[in-house]
């Protein structure tokens, strides 16, 4: 037992024991200061609340922070097993980077995004991880939270950006949108429960139209631009450093994709070249990617298209042996409203610490209702019927799907890395996926230029990321950019220029995890087969590739 004035079992016991019991004790803290975090990981005992963003939460959770830290120090990492030893930085990292979070990024006062409870309403509604009497219950509690929640955030919130704003209306939109669709169907399977849901149901679909509304009249609305959403080169820097945990400075990421520009620059001026004649330049690869383009799907296609080539990429990796396979399930659907204006498509994968048999979730957003057909027609050539298939390598087969169902059968001594997974190594991995599909031959020569196109825009994400929020890049200069170096269709440009706005520091996170797990990869040794040494990459959970080739023995 702890008291109240020793949180965290700072007694002495043994050095192996006092790691995984303080860890242990770390972990449930955070998880239960952070649903988000809970759900993400797939542990349900906090499944019937939101984050609390008031005050007194915020100031109470830093401290418990600086505490947990202070917990971590006085273990000595040299004196534990090599596994635990990495547990003990993962962990380390992770609490420094939400203290970091908390005190010098401080979100949740000015990106209304933070404050979205869509995401957390879905898990209860589309995975059934659980009966849904236990899930409608869970989902009574979050829904009866909602206006509460949302009152906080407007007295917390100050000073937003417009590009902030105008993206939240439409998500809170979707999110009440969610609530008036979702909950009646699963209702309908336990209907003894909608006296107690359907009030609260009713209240928290208002509460997130009325607060769309209040962005509408107010931060997206004034002719005042509000807050830059660039962070400036010292929060970038610092909070790039949290995100990649990596020894790599931001000059050195920057000089690397340049020269990673270059020469990916060559190879599809070759591949175009191959393709459809005619000189190694960039003329030559537009020729080449408008015939690709013209081959596309359309609003009613893509998810069925997106299938397809699922059972493709999943029956190709089995063939040539890449990587094992799992008997998972994986679900491709429509992207969520509530979630759109970010990214076109994600995985979402059950966490490491869900124990139900649930399915993974490939989600792909078709173009919104109220775009022009010009628009519609520039996203379908962009995500024409090649990068399907090389999107779903990366989202699915053997990117993110299979690899974080291979994470999920990691059993550590503690759990550690169920909760502080690193956003390099997932994308790094996807990316890395990518290529060595590619290179088996999945898709021929049409894949394969779609593939070098997405290392091009992966290479020019990391570039966009740091040229905007410590540079100044204008949007005009980012536009050219994207759409000359890269090749990009103006919605796509346009549409990750405003995602280099909204988020900071995640795009860069495909170009460093590529290019330090497409290191790991070429690291293979000497008699050791391609799966099974994809298999010992993917063992060990998602550390940051720094860690993983310790755990590895490189």
């Amino acid at each position: 037992m702890t008291s109240a004035d020793d949180p965290f079992g700072r007694h002495p016991v043994r050095v192996g024991d006092m790691f995984v019991e303080r860890a242990e004790r770390i972990i449930d803290a955070l998880l239960e200061s952070r649903p988000g975090l809970a759900a993400a990981a797939g542990d349900h005992r906090y499944d019937d609340r939101l984050p609390d963003w008031s005050t007194d939460h915020v100031a109470a959770d830093r401290e418990m922070l600086r505490e947990a830290g202070d917990a971590l120090a006085e273990v000595d990492p040299e004196s534990l097993p090599v596994a635990e030893s990495v547990d003990h930085a993962l962990l380390s990292a992770l609490v420094d980077r939400e203290l970091f979070e908390s005190t010098e990024i401080r979100a949740h006062e000015w990106d209304p995004l933070c404050h979205n409870p869509g995401m957390l309403l879905h898990a209860l509604l589309a995975r059934p991880y659980a009966p849904a009497e236990v899930r409608l219950t869970h989902l009574a509690g979050r829904l009866a939270a909602v206006p509460d929640a949302l009152a906080t955030a407007r007295r917390t919130l100050s000073d937003i950006p417009r590009i902030h704003a105008e993206t939240a209306v439409g998500q809170f939109l979707g999110t009440a949108a969610l609530i008036r669709d979702q909950v009646p169907v699963l209702l309908a399977e336990a209907p003894t429960l909608r006296g107690r849901v359907e009030p609260t149901a009713r209240a928290a679909a208002t509460a997130c139209a009325q607060f769309a509304d209040w962005l509408r009249a107010g931060p997206a609305a004034t002719a005042e631009p509000g807050r830059d959403p660039r962070l400036g080169r010292r929060r970038w820097e610092a909070r790039l450093w949290h995100t990649l945990d990596t020894e790599l400075t931001a000059a050195e990421v920057q000089r690397r994709a340049w020269a990673n520009l270059e020469r990916v620059t060559e190879e599809i001026r070759a591949a175009a070249a191959e393709l459809v004649g005619g000189p190694t330049d960039d003329e030559t690869v537009r020729r080449a990617l408008d015939l690709l383009a013209a081959e596309h799907p359309d609003d009613h296609t893509i998810v069925e298209l997106a299938s397809v080539t699922l059972d493709e990429a999943t029956d190709f990796v089995r063939a040539h042996d890449l990587v094992t396979l799992v008997d998972d399930p994986c679900v491709i659907q429509e992207m969520p409203e509530f979630a759109r204006g970010v990214a076109v498509a994600y995985c979402d994968s059950p966490g490491a610490l869900e124990t139900a048999n649930v399915p993974t979730f490939y989600c792909i957003a078709p173009t919104p209702s109220e775009w022009p057909a010009h628009r519609v027609e520039s996203f379908y050539r962009e995500y024409n019927d090649h990068m399907i298939r090389n999107l779903t390598v990366h989202e699915a087969m053997p990117g993110h799907f299979l690899q974080l169902a291979h994470a999920r059968r990691y059993a550590g001594g503690s759990p550690v890395r169920a909760v502080a997974r690193s956003g390099p190594f997932v994308e790094g991995w996807a990316v890395y996926a990518e290529e060595v599909m590619v290179r088996a031959g999945f898709g021929g020569l049409p894949v394969r230029l779609q593939q070098l196109k997405m290392q091009l825009r992966m290479t020019l994400n990391a570039l966009l990321d740091q040229l905007t929020h410590c540079e100044e890049l204008a949007e005009a200069e980012a536009m050219a950019l994207l759409t000359g170096r890269g090749f990009q269709e103006e919605g796509e440009a346009a549409g990750k220029w405003r995602r280099a706005l909204l988020t900071s520091t995640q795009l860069s996170t495909y170009f460093v995890g590529y290019s330090e797990v497409a290191e790991i990869a070429a690291a293979r040794p000497v008699g050791v087969s391609v799966r099974r040494w994809h298999d010992g990459m993917l063992a060990h959970d998602c550390p940051p590739p720094r860690h993983l080739r310790t755990l590895l023995g490189i």
